[in-house]
């Protein structure tokens, strides 16, 4: 989309825009607010369509939904701007290795599928603090998970994707951060709550689309730009910044030189940024507690009609789980080769 700037884009610092700059091309403007339009839509066409007078209609779509959509919701709840932000930082700077992370989804979506979904379901529970007190027993430990949950949540998930959007919006329309936030919030609200599970997961579905298209599309002019692959991972080797020092500050040529194993996935155990043995086990840990036992990805899993919508479902969201390498983690990386001249 091509975007026109306010005249003050020529004056001042021109490596930074002033926050005061936003969005004035009519086209742009009309796509974000078609955007939100179509998400409010998908939203309340889900609420009128699901029924939401019981408990599981409401927190499991009625324990009805079909494989894609539960697929595309999966990968939606997991995808977010510290993605888009993150990896692309993370590849620019240090190579394909922090793509491990999400291809090691792709086998613990599937030990959840075979493994940890079917005991939920014959526990007949809803939520992981109910599975634990019907596990162990007791209420403290599904206070306890509930609170950490909550905690979790709150302050460390949702407060930087509020975060990340509203600077967007900010950017963009030129509105304050804080009604920034308060609409995206509103427009979360009114569909989540009277909707339930089923209007966030037909949203989820439709924010997979928007987002794989649009990352497509990224990806295609991010290779075009460099030549293909093959120039890619040459020029890749070769981009070294022309900003290196700075006042009274001297910096070591293996803080901004590209690193050897840039291409490497497993790295030295000693001297790797990201070892092997971290990539392997380390991370395999961490993963299986979010994909087997976290409240968003367990709860969609358990709106399912059944297991084999289910286990397609994860099957479906290990596939896209493979895509971020390429749409995200490598458009980061060839940023690095058009942008040496930034500090």
């Amino acid at each position: 989309m091509a975007s026109t700037l306010s005249p003050s884009t020529t004056t001042g610092n021109a490596e930074t825009p002033a926050m005061s700059e936003r969005i004035r091309n009519p086209a742009d403007i009309s796509v974000i607010v078609i955007y939100f339009l179509v998400v409010m839509a998908v939203g309340l066409w889900a609420m009128l369509r699901t029924n939401r007078n019981t408990i599981g209609g409401f927190f499991l779509a009625g324990r009805d939904m079909v494989w894609w959509p539960m697929g595309a919701s999966l990968f939606a709840s997991n995808i977010g701007s510290g993605h888009f932000v993150g990896l692309a930082g993370t590849g620019a700077a240090s190579g394909i290795a922090t793509a491990a992370f999400e291809w090691n989804a792709s086998l613990l979506l599937l030990v959840l599928a075979w493994f940890f979904v079917p005991i939920y379901i014959k526990a007949e529970v809803m939520t992981m603090p109910e599975y634990l007190k019907k596990r162990f027993g007791g209420k403290r430990l599904q206070i306890y998970l509930s609170v950490l949950s909550l905690f979790i949540f709150v302050v460390l998930r949702i407060t930087s994707d509020i975060f990340s959007g509203a600077i967007f919006i900010k950017l963009a329309l030129g509105l304050d951060l804080y009604l920034a936030i308060f609409i995206l919030l509103a427009v979360t609200a009114i569909y989540t709550i009277t909707g339930g599970l089923a209007s966030v997961i037909y949203t989820d579905t439709l924010q997979t689309f928007v987002m794989l298209i649009g990352s497509f599309i990224l990806m295609g002019f991010a290779f075009a730009e460099v030549g293909g692959y093959e120039s890619f991972t040459e020029k890749y080797m070769n981009a070294i910044p022309t900003v290196v020092e700075g006042d009274n500050l001297t910096i070591s040529p293996s803080c901004y030189t590209p690193q050897a194993d840039s291409f490497h996935i497993f790295r030295d155990a000693v001297t790797g940024d990201i070892p092997w043995p971290g990539t392997v086990f380390g991370m395999t840990i961490v993963a299986a507690w979010y994909w087997c036992s976290d409240q968003i990805i367990v709860q969609r899993c358990l709106s399912g009609k059944n297991m084999s919508h289910v286990k397609a479902a994860c099957i479906m969201c290990g596939y896209l789980k493979l895509l971020p390498m390429f749409l995200m983690v490598m458009p980061g990386m060839i940023s690095r080769i058009l942008y040496t001249g930034k500090s």
